[in-house]
């Protein structure tokens, strides 16, 4: 997770009570007993934002010289974690606490749905998860519609190693099938995924099929 942060600010003015080595300088934060790092604070070397393709609550992608970014990871004892809902999960309240206390940091990028969060909209959405609300799909996941006109998201396999697909013809009208997919990926984080073929019904009352492809890496989802 990256957090782009207007450039000289007092974001990167905390590295002074880091740790340093080589020219990797970085700071430890403590979350429920879990240990993140935050690095490319200054004098250390500068972190390079990664390949972004949706935007949320921001106008513009914050990439020119004004700007810089900031690494936000799980610590060394959290190797193979990484994936894990509980770490994933205090690496957002870590995120969420930054913004709220510097107001410099303008937006979050979070590269598994290659996606860049306006502050705001990313501390609100995070907030209500944190507090027991909805998985913020709209952010940690993103969707892209697929050359045969099926909605699927982009990112939600971080979660739960799956993506999910709205089939044509229900992903025909995409402001419906967006609103769909987003209920569906609030309950399949819950789960964990899905393994076997489920019956639900739609907010319009249509009766859907949703269920794993072939090869388990997408969920399915079509009317019946």
């Amino acid at each position: 997770m990256q957090l782009v942060a207007e450039r000289g600010e007092q974001v990167r003015q905390i590295g002074e009570e880091g740790t340093a080595t080589d020219d990797r300088v970085w700071l430890e934060l403590l979350r429920d007993g879990l240990m993140f790092d935050l690095v490319g604070l200054e004098p250390g070397k500068e972190v390079a934002l990664p390949i972004i393709r949706n935007r949320f609550d921001i106008p513009e992608i914050p990439i020119s010289s004004e700007f810089e970014a900031l690494q936000l990871i799980p610590g060394y004892h959290l190797a193979g974690g990484e994936g894990t809902l509980p770490v994933a999960k205090a690496l957002m309240a870590v995120a969420r606490d930054l913004v709220h206390h510097f107001d410099s940091i303008v937006a979050i990028v979070w590269p598994p749905s290659e996606s860049v969060i306006g502050r705001r909209f990313f501390e609100s959405v995070i907030t209500a998860w944190l507090d027991g609300g909805p998985f913020p799909a709209l952010g940690l996941t993103a969707f892209r519609q697929t050359v045969d006109g099926a909605l699927q998201s982009v990112g939600l396999g971080f979660w739960i190693d799956q993506e999910l697909r709205i089939e044509p013809p229900l992903s025909a009208d995409t402001v419906s099938a967006t609103r769909l997919a987003v209920r569906l990926i609030n309950q399949l984080v819950l789960v964990g995924g899905t393994e076997g073929s489920e019956r639900i019904v739609a907010p319009d009352g249509n009766v859907l099929v949703m269920r794993p492809s072939r090869n388990g890496k997408f969920v399915r989802v079509w009317r019946e």
